[in-house]
């Protein structure tokens, strides 16, 4: 199967967790046989609480900056960094600077249950 879309014309969906998230679904699990793709944006000045995913998430930072824990770690990441965060491993986002943080993130097709740590 062959698609083709244009990022400027995936609506941005808030996110209700966080301050300043919203998602755009590039390919939804019901277009890719193994993947979904999202872009996340986190505005500057927001973030996206301590939470866990049932499922793995592959990440492509686009642009900005943002404090970015996971489990016990936590670094800065900015844009052409790439991040694998393991299911089950809690992870959170803090925007760095003025920009907006942006990055791509892969999960695997499935049920991905989230839970929010902490607000």
């Amino acid at each position: 199967m062959f698609l083709h879309k244009k990022i400027d014309t995936i609506e941005a969906a808030p996110q209700k967790a966080g301050k300043g998230v919203a998602m755009k679904m590039l390919l939804s699990p019901d277009e890719s046989p193994h993947f979904a793709m999202r872009n996340f944006t986190i505005e500057a000045g927001g973030h996206m609480p301590l939470h866990t995913n049932t499922v793995e998430h592959e990440q492509y930072v686009l642009g900005g900056r943002a404090k970015v824990t996971i489990g016990d770690k936590t670094i800065e990441a900015g844009a052409g960094d790439v991040l694998l965060i393991p299911a089950g491993v809690p992870h959170s986002y803090e925007t760095l600077g003025d920009e907006t943080y942006s990055f791509l993130c892969l999960v695997p097709k499935g049920t991905d249950v989230i839970e929010v740590l902490a607000c």
